[in-house]
């Protein structure tokens, strides 16, 4: 009798796949068995409509399932199955694929607020097309006992649907109801559905309530609430970087945003990340939500809680508001809270539960160039799921990525894992989160490094780390890693022409980089451009205050005339370029953006990372270009030295400060374009990888496509790997894989 061994590789845990494969067993008379094997699902079947059976696992699948490989094999056997079961999971080696959370299904979504069903109001209604996977996983395969959910006994209604084939939630893991499962409440204070009207009635009224969510807690407060939102910026140290709105609905955000046909279904996808959408202007968000800047990460909820908290109960809270901050609830440069305590600190009430978070995940958050995605933090919702690139030498690696917007990588087998956003290492409890999370992710994934990937940086906390386990050891320049981040997201084999525009990173010549230009490949780089150099003084303080870099390309009577600072520091900061203390050459890309944004009079100061570019790319999307200018011709640099006094003569003249942001993005998109036309002419090299941090401006990233694609050549550019440092592991992995 033959007998068909199937071996299903991809995101088929967690997703509902077992309970998928009995039921269309049952469908085409298919005898056998189907079991977790921790790294794939494997399946035995026999019965005369196996070719049908095969082809429709493939085409029926789960919707939140990814199949990327099946094997199938014919075997002869005495056995005959007489029926189809599930059957225990048992745990084999192999590429591991670790299926991220999802938001809630509209099945779900339906049931909890149908009276009549047992889950109504339940807080935390899943099935296997929803709910909770990564945050709740201690390790493979994915099995209840194996999850945070494991402390809930099942009661014996959902027992029965645990178990039972035609039950939506069949060997759905994080199964529970209203008689079982965990428990909602305010610290201190009320449970259960009297804790969300508690809640509710404190946001309603411009409070602050910190919300335990799937990966973390959210800080909210009534979006539309000048008073409450800066009430919130006083608590989290935070005075102006932009927060994410949650929308009740579709609805509420076209009310308050514009949104393409594509933005929505991102949007509205399993997902469920923050979408940067340009902002409605006859919207009613308070102006101190995201100030000066013409765009507002809006998301939609995605747990059921959060359903809850917009919609139950009408009647004693008749004027609930459509549109939240959710904010990630912690103190500005520290780690996500996932414990009470932690939050307690920032809010008014803590609304909180008793399911255990076992690893953190931020929010995921996207932007779009050319209507296409183009994601900023790669978390909840994407991470961990892996992405392939072909290396030829397969050690085990664990890359460290960066000091700012951390993620960290295990890659093995041609797999690349890029973790969920860790943060900033500024605070030392991040660094242990860090230490914590690759422990649990390694286990999870069953990689045990043989070799370690970082930054060249001396003094990053990273370089550092990587010390300490002993194992050998590849720094990989940071903008080189940038482009090989590129590559490895487009699955890129060949030399490209790189642009790194980025904010500061450790130079092979010990001076600042961030505006470079590479010929290189997975395994080598050759830097042939950068942006023109300037002075950098001031350490840290230059990187926050786009001023200092300004006057180091300006003289101080120019300064003063644009009252670029006080006379005091600007003598001061004089003082330091004339008498080259504490002053080191830099090429950062994203220093330029700020002492253009200075000059311009539009951000001199920033309170927070990119706040000054940011501010820089809106006012120039308010205009369209008009200025007529000749580039200097130029080898091995860019003439953004000549680009800024032109700027600056433009700005004296008293040009408005718009149009210059314009023409700025414009002339340095055409140089870029220019530089790389002339390289690839002398190289033949066709194609061009754009990354770094600078590239998450849209408008940059839309006007440099355009400008290389109408010159003949190819771009490649990030959409699901942030173009920042946090996509930095993803190319320090690879390095360390090539050059092995």
């Amino acid at each position: 009798m033959k007998i068909y061994n199937i071996k299903v590789f991809g995101i088929v845990q967690g997703v509902g796949f077992r309970p998928f494969i009995s039921r269309l067993a049952g469908a085409f008379f298919i005898c056998g068995n189907v079991a977790n094997r921790g790294s794939y699902v494997e399946i035995f079947a026999q019965g005369e409509n196996i070719d049908k059976f095969i082809q429709a696992i493939t085409e029926q699948a789960p919707p939140r399932s990814s199949i990327l490989k099946m094997d199938v094999t014919e075997m002869h056997s005495d056995k005959i199955f007489t029926g189809f079961e599930i059957i225990d999971s048992q745990h084999d080696s192999g590429d591991i694929f670790v299926s991220p959370d999802i938001a809630i299904c509209d099945a779900c979504a339906s049931e909890l607020f149908d009276k009549n069903n047992r889950r109504y109001l339940h807080p935390f209604i899943n099935c296997t097309a929803c709910g909770p996977r990564l945050t709740i996983l201690k390790n493979m395969p994915y099995d209840r006992e194996r999850t945070s959910m494991g402390e809930f006994p099942m009661c014996e209604s959902c027992a029965a649907e645990y178990f039972n084939p035609d039950s939506r939630r069949f060997d759905a893991q994080p199964i529970c109801c209203n008689a079982c499962g965990p428990e909602i409440y305010i610290v201190g204070g009320a449970r259960g559905n009297a804790a969300i009207i508690q809640a509710r009635k404190i946001l309603a009224e411009g409070g602050i309530v910190a919300i335990k969510g799937i990966g973390g807690f959210h800080l909210a407060c009534d979006a539309k609430n000048f008073a409450a939102v800066q009430k919130l910026r006083d608590s989290k140290f935070r005075p102006t970087k932009p927060f994410a709105v949650m929308f009740k609905d579709i609805a509420a955000v076209r009310r308050e945003c514009i949104l393409t046909d594509n933005q929505l279904n991102f949007l509205d996808s399993p997902q469920k990340p923050i979408i940067l959408l340009k902002k409605n202007p006859a919207g009613t968000i308070a102006e101190n939500v995201a100030p000066n800047i013409n765009k507002i990460g809006a998301m939609l909820p995605y747990t059921p809680l959060h359903l809850l908290l917009f919609t139950y109960p009408l009647s004693l809270v008749p004027n609930f508001p459509e549109a939240l901050i959710m904010t990630s609830g912690n103190p500005s440069g520290t780690p996500i809270a996932i414990e009470d305590k932690a939050a307690q600190e920032l809010c008014d009430c803590v609304l909180s539960n008793n399911r255990k978070i076992l690893m953190r995940a931020d929010d995921s958050v996207m932007d779009f160039v050319n209507d296409e995605p183009a994601i900023i933090r790669r978390s909840r919702g994407f991470a961990p799921l892996p992405i392939f690139y072909e290396c030829k030498k397969n050690k085990s690696v664990l890359a460290l990525g960066g000091e700012l917007k951390n993620t960290f990588c295990l890659a093995k087998n041609n797999l690349f894992y890029a973790s969920p956003y860790i943060g900033d290492l500024g605070d030392l409890r991040t660094i242990e989160i860090l230490k914590s999370s690759i422990r649990r992710m390694s286990d999870l994934l069953e990689i045990s490094p043989e070799i370690i990937a970082c930054d060249k940086h001396p003094r990053y906390q990273t370089t550092k780390l990587a010390e300490e386990f002993n194992l050998p050891v590849v720094q990989v320049q940071h903008h080189y890693a940038h482009i090989l981040s590129c590559l490895a997201e487009n699955n890129f084999h060949g030399e490209v022409i790189g642009v790194a525009f980025d904010g500061t990173g450790y130079g092979d010549d010990e001076t600042i980089w961030g505006g470079e230009i590479f010929i290189c490949d997975a395994k080598n780089y050759k830097r042939v451009g950068h942006i023109a150099k300037f002075i950098q003084a001031g350490g840290d303080n230059s990187a926050r205050e786009g001023w200092r870099i300004a006057l180091a390309m300006m003289d101080l009577e120019c300064a003063k005339k644009l009252n670029l600072a006080d006379e005091k520091n600007l003598s001061a900061q004089n003082f330091l370029l004339k008498n080259n203390i504490n002053c080191v050459a830099s090429t950062s890309c994203g220093r330029l953006f700020d002492a253009v944004s200075a000059v311009l009079g539009i951000c001199k100061s920033s309170s927070y990372e990119g706040e000054a570019a940011m501010k820089l790319q809106a006012a120039a999307e308010q205009h369209t270009p008009y200025i007529t200018y000749h580039i200097s011709h130029f080898t091995s640099q860019l003439s953004t030295n000549e680009l800024f006094a032109e700027i600056l003569s433009r700005r004296l003249e008293g040009v408005d400060s718009g149009v210059l942001a314009r023409f700025f993005h414009e002339q340095l998109a055409e140089m870029v374009a220019q530089f790389c036309e002339n390289l690839s002419f002398q190289t033949k090299i066709k194609t061009v990888a754009l990354s770094g941090g600078v590239f998450q401006n849209s408008l940059l990233t839309s006007l440099t496509v355009e400008k290389l694609n109408r010159r003949g050549l190819k771009v490649l550019r990030h959409k699901f790997i942030p173009a920042n440092d946090g996509g930095l592991c993803i190319g320090q992995a690879l390095k360390a894989q090539s050059c092995l």
